[in-house]
C-alpha cells in the first residue's frame, strides 16, 4: 500500500508541475497534445497519461489518464481517484469512458464527443488501471497476475482517502441488489425469497452452488436489460460480461450498453496508444475492459471493509455510502433524512451521520 501511495504521488507530479510556471521534463513527456478522434471543442483540455512503476523487480507497472480541470482553476480544483472494481475491470473502459471522463466514445469507434457531465468540469480526474493486468497496465512477473493485487473498489480505496460508494459489505451488498430487483418488478417473488435464502451471506466474489444457480434463474427472470438503467434502451448488438456476472457479482453490467464494446475498439487502435503511450511493452494480446485472469483468481476478498470505514470516520474522514451499509455502522444521525434538489427537482436523498456523542 505504501509502494501503491508512493506511485500516487507521482502520477500527480503532472500536475502540480503543468499548474506551476515551468514544467518538468516528466510532465512534459506524459502530455497528451491531442485523442484521435476528439472534436475540437476539445482542443484545450490539459491531459497527461502514462506508466508509474510501482515494482521494477517485477516489472510492474500501472498505466494513469490525469484529465485536468477545465472550468475552474485546476491548481485549486480537487484531485479525483478514480478506480473501477469487478476486480479487473479499467477505469478507463469505464470511469473514464462510461461514466464520469471528458469523453463518450462514438460508435464508429474510431471518434470521441465530449461528455456533458463530466467530472473533469470541476475536478482534476486521475483514472488508474489497476491491479498489474487491468487495462494498460502490466506486469513481467506472471504469478502478479493470478491472485495477487489490490483491486476492489471499496477494499483499498478506503486506505487511501475518502471514498463514495462501492462494495463494502458482501451481505448488505446483496441484500440491497435483491431488493431492488424484486420492488421493481424484475424478479418473481419466490426467486427473491431463495435469493435471501441462498446468498444473503455467501462470499460475494465465489459463492456456492446454491447462490449461482437461484442468481442464474434471477437473470433469466431480467432478460436483457442494463441494470442501472432498466427504463433505457438496449442495445442489441452485445452481450459483454454476461458470462462474467454468472461468476456472483449481480451488481456487474450485464451487457446491454454497448459502450464497453466501443471501447475495446477505440483502445486497440495504435494510434490511441500511441497518443496514450500504452501499451509500452507490446503485450500479446488485446486490451479488454475486464480482465477474466485477475477475476478467476482474486483471493482477496474479506466480505466486509466496515470495521475500517469505522476506523477513516473516528480519522475525521468523510464517506459517502447508501443505506443499506451504514445501517450497520451505528452512527448518531446529525442530520435527518431529507431531499437535495437539483434545478428545483429532487435529485437525491441524504442524511448525515457521525461517531459523536
Amino acid at each position: 500500500m505504501a509502494t501503491l501511495l508512493l506511485s500516487l504521488l507521482s502520477c500527480s507530479a503532472g500536475l502540480s508541475s503543468a499548474t506551476a510556471t515551468t514544467t518538468t521534463p516528466e510532465a512534459k513527456a506524459d502530455r497528451i497534445h491531442s485523442m484521435p478522434g476528439q472534436p475540437p471543442a476539445a482542443n484545450d483540455l490539459s491531459m497527461y497519461s502514462g506508466y508509474v512503476t510501482v515494482d521494477e523487480t517485477s516489472g510492474r507497472a500501472l498505466f494513469y489518464w490525469l484529465i485536468k480541470a477545465s472550468d475552474v482553476a485546476a491548481a485549486s480544483a480537487p484531485l479525483v481517484l478514480w478506480l473501477n472494481g469487478g476486480p479487473g475491470c479499467s477505469s478507463v473502459a469505464y470511469g473514464a469512458s462510461e461514466e464520469v471522463g471528458a469523453f463518450r466514445i462514438n460508435p464508429d469507434g474510431r471518434t470521441l464527443s465530449l461528455n456533458p457531465y463530466a467530472w473533469s468540469e470541476v475536478a482534476n480526474m486521475l483514472f488508474l488501471d489497476a491491479p498489474a493486468g487491468v487495462g494498460y497496465s502490466y506486469s513481467n512477473t506472471t504469478s502478479d497476475l493470478y491472485g495477487a493485487g489490490d483491486n476492489k473498489t471499496g477494499h483499498y480505496v478506503p486506505e487511501l482517502s475518502q471514498v463514495g460508494n462501492a462494495v463494502i459489505d458482501d451481505q448488505h451488498d446483496y441484500i440491497g441488489t435483491f431488493d431492488y430487483w424484486w420492488t421493481h418488478g424484475l424478479i418473481s417473488d419466490e426467486t427473491y425469497a431463495k435469493l435471501r435464502s441462498a446468498c444473503e451471506f455467501e462470499v460475494a466474489e465465489h459463492p456456492s452452488e446454491a447462490c449461482a444457480e437461484i442468481l442464474d434463474v434471477a437473470w433469466a427472470e431480467q432478460g436483457d436489460i442494463d441494470v442501472y438503467s432498466i427504463y433505457g434502451p438496449t442495445c442489441k448488438k452485445t452481450s459483454l460480461h454476461k458470462r462474467r456476472q454468472i461468476r456472483g457479482r449481480p451488481w456487474l453490467p450485464k451487457g446491454s450498453t454497448p459502450v464497453p464494446q466501443y471501447a475495446q475498439k477505440y483502445y486497440n487502435l495504435p494510434e490511441v496508444q500511441k497518443a496514450l503511450r500504452a501499451n509500452a511493452t507490446g503485450i500479446p494480446y488485446p486490451w479488454v475492459g475486464c480482465s477474466d485472469p485477475i477475476y478467476d483468481y482474486w483471493k482477496d476478498s474479506p466480505r466486509s471493509m466496515l470495521p475500517i470505514y469505522l476506523e477513516l470516520i473516528e480519522a475525521g474522514k468523510k464517506i459517502w455510502m447508501f443505506r443499506y451499509s451504514i445501517d450497520e455502522l451505528g452512527l448518531q444521525t446529525i442530520t435527518n433524512w431529507y431531499p437535495w434538489y437539483d434545478d428545483e427537482e429532487v435529485s437525491q436523498w441524504y442524511c448525515y451521520r457521525n461517531n459523536e456523542d
